[in-house]
């Protein structure tokens, strides 16, 4: 199926989710902008699909501006996060703090910032953060992980009240449990992290992400799926969790 918009940046790009949607949008012929960390992961793929790799860390807001002067695109995918530990805040320490915020929040604005005057001057476009449901629903060991989340919710709603008037739409995707890379530092792997999380459970797959982004991109130009939660059938969240005296 073809789609109004012919262009594409994806953060994050180089495995789980944001490979997922660089393959879905260049199936539909649009020039994708893949942007990761320099690794071959994000080489072969680029040679693979036919996207143009940027390898670079977001953080490096300097690298940003030059990357993204005279990038004119009508997809921006902040997709681009990180989950380096699970355990209490109070164990944490300066540095992964500074990171968490740092990827998962602070370079989705400066992606967002550096992109959206060419779509305002164009009027067409349409953003994605990846948010995810531990931004409304928190969970032990992940306070800094869930705030970064949520506050991309709260800034997307706030630029949707910028852009009133405009036909550029902005959504924000909810996932809950999605089979990526995610975890693999936390668990020791690939094969612990699948082991621990995955197995014997039909979690949500990179390339399910991929259709529920390509449908928001598909409704007509007047319908903005603005929150997306995406869980697998056999996941909820509910309940609650009693620390007992003792």
């Amino acid at each position: 199926m073809t789609t109004p918009y012919n262009s594409a940046l994806v953060t994050g790009a180089s495995r789980g989710i944001g490979e997922a949607i660089v393959r879905r949008f260049r199936a539909r012929d649009m020039v994708v902008h893949a942007a990761a960390l320099p690794d071959q992961a994000l080489l072969d793929m680029a040679t693979e699909t036919g996207a143009i790799a940027h390898g670079i860390d977001l953080r490096d807001t300097a690298a940003l501006a030059a990357m993204m002067d005279g990038l004119e695109v009508d997809v921006l995918v902040n997709n681009a996060g990180i989950l380096p530990e699970l355990q209490p805040f109070a164990a944490s320490t300066p540095a992964t703090i500074d990171a968490l915020l740092d990827v998962n929040l602070r370079a989705a604005l400066h992606v967002t910032n550096l992109a959206l005057p060419g779509m305002i001057a164009r009027d067409r476009g349409h953003i994605f953060f990846m948010g995810s449901i531990a931004g409304k629903h928190p969970t032990p060991n992940t306070a800094t992980y869930g705030a970064t989340k949520a506050a991309l919710q709260a800034f997307a709603e706030g630029l949707r009240c910028d852009l009133l008037g405009s036909s550029i739409r902005v959504t924000v995707l909810m996932p809950g449990r999605v089979q990526t890379r995610l975890y693999d530092g936390i668990f020791g792997g690939n094969d612990k992290a699948t082991e621990a999380l995955y197995d014997d459970f039909d979690a949500i797959q990179p390339d399910d992400i991929a259709t529920v982004i390509t449908h928001a991109l598909d409704l007509p130009a007047r319908v903005d799926l603005t929150t997306i939660e995406v869980l697998p059938t056999k996941q909820i969240f509910g309940g609650s969790t009693i620390s007992r005296n003792r």
